[in-house]
């Protein structure tokens, strides 16, 4: 039990007194009190050496007690782990026993400017306490030293010391304070240093975090949307677009296709062409929605930097037609693709907070879907509205056919054939 509570002691002296749950700044202020503790109860050996061989008994009483005073500070704290009080007593034992020192001695003269040991005080608390706090504590050395310059307050002790002796421990006394604080204060700034640089470390990790989520929340959103959904106060986030361009773009017979397949094979072929539909989509400046089974779905106009989405879209169509038939790569299985658009209004919003999903719903998504129920492999259709807004001269249709659309009833469609090389100019009338 006694071994026990040995190694617990010494593993806590070790570590300085540091908790798990104390901060970087905490865990430097307990590491450098201990340290300048453990300095100067070196240096405070040394002294009572010399002290001893000069033959002073109250000389070397004082520096062997306030070194036995420091010792017991610093253990009673190791066991308590009450580092409030070990700073303060230990950093008015750093301040006061200095000048204790000079009045059992003699003047400043004769005790060889040990008050300059005071000094550690006031700089102990600017690196423990904080600038403000240090303040007070360096006005109480101003005030101390002021008060032992104008007199004696304790007898001058009756040993006369060589002034030889007095002149070599000013030098000593000078090194000494003037090594701790280097090398405190070199400690010190190296740990902070220590510490920047891991701070550094962690924000460009958390740097690197954020940006990989905000790709993959915008892998998910349209940009405008993700930075709605951010905002905490905003509880619905839906917006009513009048306008918006609705592709659907379905592989032709892929389940039957798929039936020979294994489950890997089904769905490398459907990431490998999915993968190259969303760099065209995003070449082209519109918006994926999902993909539902082996449809692919696509809308404009929901963004509004986004000029001519509609004629962007039958673009885009093309060239989803095109990737399938002319990249082998691509489409090694050979698959075909059926396309509808439909233009008109909708609604696009977010669904939940866990798992959400950004979707569209209206009269518009529904006439787009059935439009590509009613395309053949390798065609494209447009409703009325869409045909209308493309106009006569940059892409080429085949005649309108009329077909009975679920739901709808008999609608006029319109195939999109190709872009023209050279736009159609309309006739001039003289």
């Amino acid at each position: 039990m006694d071994t026990t509570i040995s190694d617990g002691f010494l593993a806590r002296l070790k570590q300085a007194g540091i908790t798990p749950e104390d901060d970087e700044r905490e865990r430097l202020n307990k590491t450098l009190l201990v340290f300048a503790t453990g300095l100067i109860c070196v240096t405070s050996a040394l002294w009572l050496l010399i002290y001893g061989a000069l033959g002073s008994s109250l000389s070397s009483t004082l520096p062997f007690i306030y070194q036995l005073l420091l010792t017991f500070n610093l253990v009673n704290y190791i066991r308590t782990g009450n580092f409030a009080r070990f700073r303060t007593s230990q950093l008015a034992l750093f301040l006061l026993a200095p000048f204790v020192m000079q009045w059992a001695i003699g003047d400043f003269i004769n005790s060889s400017g040990v008050i300059l040991w005071g000094l550690l005080g006031p700089f102990g608390a600017m690196v423990c306490l904080g600038t403000r706090e240090s303040v007070g504590w360096f006005l109480a050395w101003v005030v101390l030293t002021l008060l032992s310059g104008l007199g004696n307050l304790i007898p001058v002790s009756s040993l006369d010391i060589p002034m030889r002796t007095s002149i070599g421990f000013f030098a000593l006394n000078f090194i000494a304070v003037a090594s701790i604080i280097f090398i405190l204060l070199r400690y010190s700034i190296l740990e902070k240093e220590k510490v920047s640089a891991r701070l550094a470390d962690a924000h460009v990790l958390l740097m690197r975090e954020q940006q990989r989520s905000e790709r993959l929340l915008l892998n998910i959103l349209p940009a405008p949307v993700a930075a709605r959904l951010k905002d905490a106060s905003e509880d619905v986030i839906a917006d009513g677009f009048d306008y918006a361009c609705v592709m659907f773009a379905d592989i032709v017979d892929y389940t039957q296709v798929a039936a020979h397949l294994s489950p890997h094979d089904v769905f490398s072929i459907l990431n490998r062409v999915f993968s190259a539909f969303d760099a065209l989509v995003e070449q082209y400046g519109l918006e994926k929605i999902k993909t539902i089974g082996d449809a692919y779905m696509v809308a404009g106009g929901l963004n509004l930097d986004t000029a001519r989405h509609v004629h962007v879209m039958a673009e885009l169509a093309l060239a989803m037609r095109a990737l399938l038939r002319d990249n082998p790569e691509v489409n090694p299985a050979g698959l075909e693709l059926h396309i509808g658009i439909a233009t008109g209004p909708v609604i696009a919003g977010v669904l939940g907070r866990n798992k959400f999903v950004y979707d569209l719903w209206g009269d518009t998504v529904n006439v787009a879907s059935r439009v590509t129920e009613e395309a053949q492999a390798r065609q494209i259709l447009c409703d009325q509205e869409t045909r209308r807004i493309l106009g006569e001269t940059e892409f080429r249709f085949a005649p309108p056919i009329e077909r009975t659309l679920r739901g709808r009833g008999p609608t006029l469609l319109h195939e999109l054939l190709e872009k023209q090389a050279e736009p159609v100019r309309p006739p001039v009338h003289a």
